[in-house]
């Protein structure tokens, strides 16, 4: 698939915004682990990450930031994207930016 050709329009008519439920588990998918391994390397229990990689639970910004910081991402992502899932389920139209 040639990416330079996908608008940013057509790729979220695709596949939606960006969640912290989406971002979390196709992190482990791509990593290839288990959710069993992957809450370990996490440091919670699997039913945590299961309710984060199904939505039913949204982080804390410090728990986002723990979270990134575990898998080497970069953390103002991470807690931005948790705060932005907040800011949706409270049902405000509001767009969540975070300078690092």
């Amino acid at each position: 698939m040639n990416t330079k050709n996908i608008s940013s329009k057509k790729f979220f008519e695709d596949y939606g915004e960006l969640t912290f439920a989406k971002l979390l588990s196709s992190w482990r998918l791509s990593l290839e682990m288990s959710q069993k391994d992957f809450a370990d390397k996490l440091e919670i229990t699997p039913s945590s990450l299961c309710d984060l990689e199904k939505g039913r639970k949204i982080p804390s910004p410090k728990r986002a930031s723990q979270i990134a910081k575990k898998l080497g991402l970069p953390q103002p992502l991470l807690v931005q994207v948790a705060l932005q899932d907040q800011v949706n389920q409270s049902k405000l139209n509001f767009k969540v930016s975070v300078a690092a």
